[in-house]
């Protein structure tokens, strides 16, 4: 089974052509184009959505003409077409699904409207064919989440960010230092040279017994920290941005250690896995800390390549395979979501009902 997978849910523009085998469920990216909008994005400090959805127009055709080209085979030989259908910036979600439902149309095949957070969660079944069920931590520019996922179109969502995601924590810190874009590896890079036990910064929500994040605080925190300095030199950035990176590693991983204790009280006999998604997953400090959490709790960390944990085609090429393996597909009707929970009642495989 052959899946064409296209991505446009925000700043990147992708396509992928993956592979499954039937028998064995395994994988093999064939190819898997990905084109960043940064430096369209640059000069304003964050991504435009109106920007974004032009340079997806502009780029899809021949993104899509690349993969193609790449894995060696004309569009007609794929056996389906995969898009995100949401949730994401609704103008670039409808610029990858409408291109998808003409080429399904046109070339007789069936369409997969794939949740492109859903993409993210099966991603380590494509890197490592793990078995249901697992943990995953899902950390990125728009979410913060642990949801276990129980099986395809099956997941429990048991604890999300009450504000601001992770990756947007990141970024509005980067930009309020005066920092690049993306924020994030900015901010990791400053914080190399930075003394991260400077600025003790509060960590919200870890007395309470939940798993949620709340990180709205911690950037008033910094700052705050930011204006009393002013104006700030080359180490006081260094210090913030260590110390901000210290605080936040600790957070995700007392959430870590708390969740693997449920899924292990919940999930008796299973095997104690937690798998890290998303473009915060590269943060090297964040990483440390989370294989500290999961080794204390007797777990396997799974981190997927960074090009995979960050947008791409080939996380939705994917998860179109695994929905087609088990029958689902979309009509041509489908409609974009600008919002689409992972744990909603239409993630089923018969959503498209």
């Amino acid at each position: 089974m052959r899946v064409l997978g296209i991505e446009t849910s925000c700043d990147e523009t992708a396509a992928s052509i993956v592979e499954r085998d039937d028998a064995s469920g395994r994988a093999t990216i064939l190819s898997n184009i990905v084109r960043s909008q940064l430096d369209e994005h640059a000069p304003y400090g964050g991504v435009v959505p109106e920007l974004a959805a032009r340079a997806h127009v502009s780029h899809l055709d021949h993104i899509i003409a690349r993969a193609a080209e790449t894995a060696g085979m004309r569009l007609g030989d794929v056996d389906a077409i995969a898009a995100t259908a949401g949730p994401g910036l609704i103008g670039g979600v409808l610029v990858g699904l409408t291109t998808a439902k003409a080429l399904a149309a046109a070339l007789g095949k069936p369409l997969i409207a794939v949740n492109h957070l859903e993409a993210h969660a099966l991603t380590a079944r494509l890197t490592d064919g793990l078995a249901f069920p697992y943990l995953m931590l899902l950390v990125s520019g728009g979410h913060s989440q642990f949801v276990l996922v129980r099986g395809v179109g099956d997941y429990e969502r048991w604890g999300t960010t009450i504000d601001d995601a992770l990756g947007e924590a990141f970024d509005k810190v980067a930009k309020l230092l005066g920092l690049g874009v993306p924020g994030g590896p900015e901010v990791e890079k400053m914080a190399l040279r930075g003394d991260p036990r400077r600025f003790n910064f509060p960590r919200p929500l870890l007395k309470e017994d939940r798993l949620d994040f709340s990180f709205s605080g911690l950037k008033t925190a910094v700052r705050l920290a930011a204006e009393q300095l002013a104006p700030l030199t080359d180490q006081d950035v260094a210090d913030i941005s260590a110390s901000f990176q210290r605080t936040v590693a600790e957070i995700v991983a007392t959430r870590a250690r708390s969740a693997l204790a449920k899924y292990a009280t919940e999930l008796p006999g299973q095997p104690l896995r937690l798998v890290v998604a998303g473009g915060v997953a590269a943060n090297q400090a964040i990483g440390a800390a989370l294989r500290e959490a999961a080794n204390a709790a007797g777990a396997t960390l799974i981190i997927p390549p960074i090009p995979l944990c960050t947008d791409n085609g080939a996380m939705v090429a994917w998860a179109g395979a695994e929905r087609l393996a088990l029958g689902a597909d979309d009509p041509l009707s489908f409609s974009a979501k600008a919002r689409w929970p992972l744990d909603s009642d239409d993630m089923g495989l018969d959503h498209a009902a």
